[in-house]
């Protein structure tokens, strides 16, 4: 299956904050922008921060021992892919983690590389690897890991 590109806008109370965040932190390339929102290119999808001056607060849900915050949004990366930012987002020193990088569902069907973070407008991000894309999905008996 070939899957196309998502987009996805997110409120930001700073666009350069976010610009600095998403370009340094993250290494994602701008595209079109305005006055009041900035495109993004997050591995090859499309995600744009709107200034807002006024933001939501996150819910937090335990999910196998941590609290995850709600809402949040990410990328399914491989894993190669994922060790990579993993490791910039380490050198990076203003990263704000919410649940630094950890293998979750270890030994059980979909077990995963995940990290959360924060950006400067307190937007929840989820950045997920499988050694096995088929996991993505499980909720039987084979477990792969990570």
């Amino acid at each position: 299956m070939s899957l196309t590109p998502f987009h996805l806008a997110f409120p930001v109370h700073d666009l350069e904050a976010a610009r600095r965040f998403y370009t340094s932190a993250l290494g994602c390339r701008t595209g079109r922008e305005s006055e009041t929102w900035i495109d993004f290119d997050l591995f090859g999808h499309q995600v744009v921060a709107h200034y807002s001056p006024t933001l939501e607060p996150a819910i937090r849900n335990a999910v196998d021992g941590d609290a995850v915050p709600v809402p949040h949004f990410g990328v399914v990366l491989d894993l190669p892919s994922w060790n990579a930012l993993r490791d910039r987002l380490l050198a990076h020193e203003d990263i704000h983690w919410v649940i630094r990088p950890r293998v979750r569902f270890a030994g059980q069907p979909g077990e995963q590389c995940t990290l959360f973070l924060l950006d400067p407008s307190g937007n929840a991000l989820e950045f997920k690897a499988f050694s096995d894309i088929k996991q993505l999905f499980a909720t039987g008996e084979d477990a792969a890991d990570c």
